[in-house]
């Protein structure tokens, strides 16, 4: 192929669909770029489709926003799941999978109400996965994440869709269907080998930056849907585990789901878009699937980012114990519950539920002449928000 030719196409927008590009130039064309591309730019990860070849991607369409790095490496984290994000995740990762829940369900889990029904136990397994990702200690293995998808999922699915007593893995065919056939999970007997391999390509070190990692990762488990159900939640809760385990604090603070529900026509194309061109270049190539959460996800996210003054006048407020244990307590959970947004005394002794309104009120107070807190009058009406900005 020309250089100029190969140079076009490389460049094309819609280099991430074969099929329009061999509408666009020719099937001819579109056969010596993938040639090309095998031979130059494609870069083989350490696992395996189907038939045993190696996954690739294409590195340079695949490129995220320094300030998104950033981002992610300087936000403030709690060392728990933020309250917040955890509500906007367990609700955004349901509906994904239009699965009915109510925020106000969500939000009486999360402040320790045992689960009435259905629906509420499957949101108490998700808020429990959640929490187990946000520990360090718990490393991506086998037979952890065999814990995460039973807390988090398994145990709340129906009988027949559950796994078999010490299996790790389904032990029958699964296909997801629409008016046809759309993906047909790894056959069975092959999940120990792949999943084997899998854990051990999530804790290899690899050329590939952390973020697109966790994005090829998240692919790879539905592309194999070890799982009778529940192959999607868990590919949410593993991408933003493995970035917990990266050591990127944002990931606590972040609902990821949140951004793939404002796209999800998008997201669910991506995998599809994989296994369309797969049938072209008999590979599997998954940079549609990078290339959408680095256009859709990443380079769009929002993190609370406290003011470096503010974080000075906090911590020079611990050391010189002007912060009480109590205010500690109080100060997190701010953080982690409503972000940028307002809240008012009595909204903050309600949902901590743990002091009495006079320290609630002293608290704010103190924080707010300490210079941690803005407040603004409604009438008479007085709310509060963490002097913060949103980069």
């Amino acid at each position: 192929m020309e250089a100029n030719r190969f140079a076009k196409m490389l460049s094309d927008k819609g280099i991430m669909d074969l099929k329009k590009m061999q509408y666009k130039y020719s099937v001819q064309d579109v056969e010596e770029l993938i040639s090309v591309l095998k031979d130059t730019l494609y870069q083989e990860l350490e696992i395996s489709d189907f038939n045993g070849s190696s996954l690739v991607y294409l590195e340079n369409v695949t490129q995220v926003h320094m300030k998104t790095l950033r981002l992610f490496v300087s936000a403030q984290s709690g060392g728990a799941f933020g309250l917040k994000s955890m509500e906007d995740e367990i609700h955004s990762t349901m509906a994904i999978e239009s699965i009915d829940t109510t925020r106000e369900s969500i939000r009486q889990i999360l402040n320790g109400f045992a689960p009435k029904n259905e629906g509420e136990n499957r949101i108490y397994g998700l808020k429990q996965g959640l929490d187990f990702i946000s520990d360090p200690a718990n490393t991506i293995t086998e037979e952890n994440l065999y814990k995460l998808y039973q807390l988090s999922i398994g145990k709340y699915l129906k009988k027949d869709d559950q796994l078999l007593p010490g299996n790790y893995y389904r032990h029958d065919s699964v296909y997801i269907t629409g008016d046809r056939i759309i993906h047909s999970g790894l056959p069975h007997q092959k999940l120990s080998a792949y999943m084997n391999q899998f854990i051990s390509f999530i804790g290899s070190e690899h050329q590939m930056n952390d973020l697109i990692k966790a994005s090829v990762i998240h692919f790879y488990l539905a592309y194999l849907h070890p799982y009778f159900d529940g192959n999607g939640r868990l590919a949410r809760l593993l991408h933003l585990w493995y970035l917990v385990q990266r050591g990127y604090p944002a990931a606590l603070f972040v609902s990821l789901s949140t951004y793939i529900e404002k796209s999800k026509k998008d997201y669910y194309q991506a995998y599809t878009l994989v296994e369309n061109n797969a049938k072209i270049s008999k590979v599997i190539d998954v940079t549609p699937f990078v290339g959408y959460f680095v256009e859709n996800v990443y380079n769009k996210l929002k993190v609370l980012s406290i003011e470096n003054d503010v974080l000075k006048i906090y911590q020079n407020a611990m050391s010189n114990g002007k912060v009480t244990e109590k205010e500690l307590k109080l100060w997190n959970f701010v953080l982690s519950a409503y972000g940028e947004n307002e809240f008012s005394t009595k909204q903050l002794e309600r949902d901590f539920s743990d002091a009495a309104y006079a320290t609630i009120r002293g608290f704010v107070l103190k924080f707010e002449e300490l210079g941690l807190f803005s407040s603004q009058k409604y009438g008479n009406r007085v709310k509060y928000r963490l002097k913060t900005k949103i980069s």
